[in-house]
């Protein structure tokens, strides 16, 4: 049985649904064409603006300042927690770190927030946090700036 390419394609009618009808080249296509493209072009612009600007404000909410810490050692004890941390801040500035323990099944035993008023740029605190379980862990969460009106 000899095919042609007349009969490649060709279905028996109504077994297998309505046919599309084949791509129709024409001064009409390029048009739509370029339109589709600027469209998209256009469409990836503003996406990439909008998650640029989204991570613009996170970092500026949440991104890492001139305020920042470590810890350098803690020492637990049956209701305390003994913390030695290094805080980074601009001279002159008073900054608050907030410390806090964990017990051994992971939940917060104990929270502080401590002010810290002293001038020098780069500072060793060390910090007793009372505790209302034995803590197995100290952390420092975050320092960030404070101007003493938040502590009267």
């Amino acid at each position: 049985m000899d095919e042609t390419r007349d009969t490649i394609g060709q279905f028996p009618p109504g077994r297998y649904g309505r046919r599309r009808a084949g791509a129709v080249v024409g001064p009409g296509n390029n048009a739509t064409r370029r339109v589709s493209k600027w469209l998209t072009g256009l469409a990836a612009l503003v996406v990439v603006i909008a998650g640029v600007a989204i991570a613009y404000k996170l970092y500026d909410q949440y991104g890492d300042r001139e305020y920042h810490g470590q810890v350098l050692a803690f020492e637990t004890a049956e209701n305390s927690v003994s913390i030695t941390f290094e805080v980074y801040k601009p001279a002159g500035e008073s900054a608050v770190c907030r410390v806090r323990a964990r017990s051994a099944d992971g939940a917060q035993v104990g929270m502080a927030e401590v002010l810290i008023t002293a001038t020098e740029p780069r500072l060793t605190v060390e910090y007793v946090l009372a505790t209302t379980d034995k803590p197995v862990t100290g952390e420092l969460q975050r320092c960030y700036a404070a101007s003493l009106a938040d502590f009267s």
